[in-house]
Order: C-alpha cells, then sequence, then structure tokens
C-alpha cells in the first residue's frame, strides 16, 4: 500500500537515507528541513537531490519550531511522519543547552501535535542512547535508569516522553527509536570515524578526547534504515521506545586499529583531556526490537569501516 510520508530532518544522515528507500519503494515522500548550517549546507542539498531522484519525493524548507508550518505539512494527506529533525552535537549542548531544548522539545511537540490534529496513523520519533547516560549495567536495555550527562541527552529523552503521553492520553500512535552511533555513507562530518577517515587518508593526526578506552555501539546506516522501515503499519509498539543498535561494542583505540588498517594511515594519535558531557561506554541490548520489528543488525563494524572508506574514496 503506497502512503504519504513526511520525514523531517530528511536533508540530514539518517533522515535522507530513510526518506529516500521509502521513495524507492513507491511512497509520496516529503521532505522537511530548515537546512541549517550545523554543517555543509551543500551537503545537504546533495542529499535532497539524491532522495528527489529516488521516486516521489518533494522538498519543504521549513522549521519544526513553526507550529503553523507544521500544521500545514502534516496536513490529513499524510499517512506517517518520521521525526528526524534534531538540533545535533553532544558538545554543543553543554555549550548552549538553549538550542536542543528549542528543536529537539519544542519542535518534537509541534510535529506530536500537529500529527494529533490531522489524524496521522503513527510518529516514529528518533531518539538517540544519549538518554542513558551513567552506566548501571551493560548491554543497556530499554529498562535501564536514563541518567543523560548532557544536555542533548535530556531534551531527547524528553521528546521521548513527549511521544509516551501523546499516544496514552491522546491515542496518537507513536514510537522512539534509540539510535546506537550511527555511521556510514553521508554520514555528518562532524562524527568521529568521519573526522578519523578524512585525517587518515591525510596521514594527518587525529586527536581522541580521554584515553581511547571508551567503547560505543557503532551501527551501520543501512540496519538502522531497516528498523525504520519495519516500523510501518506496526501497531505492537506504540507508545514504546526500541534500541536500535548493532549490539557489539568496540573502544576507540581498537576502531582507530581497524581503520589506519584499512586506510593504510600513518597518522599519528594525540590524546587530550576528555570533554564534558561524553558517555563513557554505550552498548546496546536490541532483544526488544528483534522480538516486536524482527529487527537483525546485518553489518559487523570491520565491513562497515570498510565501506564508509570505499564510499569517501569515491
Amino acid at each position: 500500500m503506497i502512503s504519504k510520508i513526511v520525514v523531517t530532518g530528511g536533508a540530514g544522515f539518517i533522515g535522507s537515507h530513510i526518506a529516500e528507500s521509502f521513495a524507492k519503494d513507491g511512497h509520496e515522500v516529503v521532505i522537511v528541513d530548515n537546512l541549517d548550517p550545523y554543517y555543509s549546507v551543500d551537503i545537504k542539498k546533495k542529499n535532497i537531490d539524491i532522495v528527489l531522484n529516488s521516486g516521489n519525493a518533494q522538498f519543504i524548507n521549513a522549521d519544526v519550531t513553526d507550529l503553523a508550518t507544521m500544521k500545514k505539512i502534516i496536513d490529513d494527506t499524510v499517512d506517517y511522519v518520521y521525526h528526524e529533525a534534531a538540533q545535533a552535537g553532544v558538545r554543543i549542548s553543554v555549550e548552549d543547552p538553549f538550542k536542543p531544548n528549542n528543536v529537539n522539545v519544542v519542535g518534537t511537540l509541534n510535529v506530536l501535535k500537529a500529527a494529533l490534529e490531522s489524524d496521522v496513523k503513527k510518529v516514529i520519533n528518533a531518539s538517540s542512547s544519549s538518554v542513558y547516560g551513567k552506566v548501571k549495567y551493560l548491554p543497556f536495555d530499554e529498562e535501564h535508569p536514563t541518567q543523560p550527562v548532557s544536555p542533548y541527552g535530556v531534551s531527547k529523552l524528553a521528546a521521548e516522553q513527549y511521544c509516551r503521553v501523546f499516544y496514552e492520553v491522546y491515542g496518537l500512535p507513536t514510537t522512539s527509536l534509540r539510535y546506537f552511533t550511527v555511521y556510514g555513507p553521508r554520514m555528518r562530518p562532524d562524527l568521529a570515524i568521519s573526522i578519523f577517515t578524512r585525517k587518515m587518508l591525510a596521514n594527518e593526526p587525529i586527536t581522541v578526547f580521554g584515553d581511547g578506552e571508551q567503547t560505543r555501539d557503532f551501527t551501520y546506516i543501512e540496519d538502522v534504515v531497516e528498523g525504520n522501515v519495519a516500523l510501518l503499519s506496526n501497531k505492537i509498539t506504540n507508545g514504546k521506545v526500541l534500541n536500535i543498535g548493532h549490539g557489539n561494542q568496540i573502544t576507540l583505540n581498537d576502531l582507530i586499529y581497524n581503520l589506519k588498517s584499512i586506510t593504510g594511515s600513518r597518522s599519528d594519535v594525540k590524546y587530550v583531556e576528555s570533554q564534558k558531557g561524553d558517555a563513557k561506554d554505550t552498548h546496546s541490548d536490541v532483544k526488544l526490537a528483534c522480538e516486536l520489528i524482527g529487527f537483525e543488525p546485518k553489518t559487523v563494524i570491520l565491513d562497515g569501516l570498510k565501506k564508509y572508506v570505499d564510499y569517501f574514496n569515491s
């Protein structure tokens, strides 16, 4: 069945991949993005072009913080909303906590309000592993206590709670997906794998905050897209949050070792003081997503890194 799907933040890394997938499957896709210059607008415009050339898609330059505009876009013709728009960046949130609150909390509330008034079938909300913060045990399952260590994590947790409440109080079907360190083609240039790859291919020194023994659960973009697509028309996940990760963790030191092996780089590594707001470890338990939506991450980190380096070189 063909659906009309709005993808907020559809010019970004994850949003553009989700929008592209739905366009290729024949759905009517509406990309909503304000082209914020947090990173290169040219990159975002290229992402938009990829989606527009993939099928029945259109782009609307709009901001999720504008409720009136969201109500016009998310009208009675819209079936589903994939809410990927966000003020990204843990470190920028530490510098200015109002930014993530405005976009990630108020923006999410606007999307939910517009969707509720238009009788949208479901809103899928992009959350983050940053909501967990302080580690009580690993891997993180969805019942792990949420104690974010950054304003960004707080904003994502608040957005999740609004999604839950809009389902429980108003009956709007919602599901929030907690993404774990997503990487792959078209990823933001300010993310670690992107920075490391760029510097390694130029044999330039790379900087690591901390001792490099912090761990991350890196999740390949294709797996993330599959998790999102599986939620279309899925009712048993209404009001829930699901982890979307690979289910394995790797230290930054091991990540760097693998990337240096793939690129043949001679880059030196410089270790500096850790930055405030950075989580020490992340590691996802994805059993619930596997049970409810059949989520099965397929791309192991070494294969994903090779794919990304090939993409970067192309």
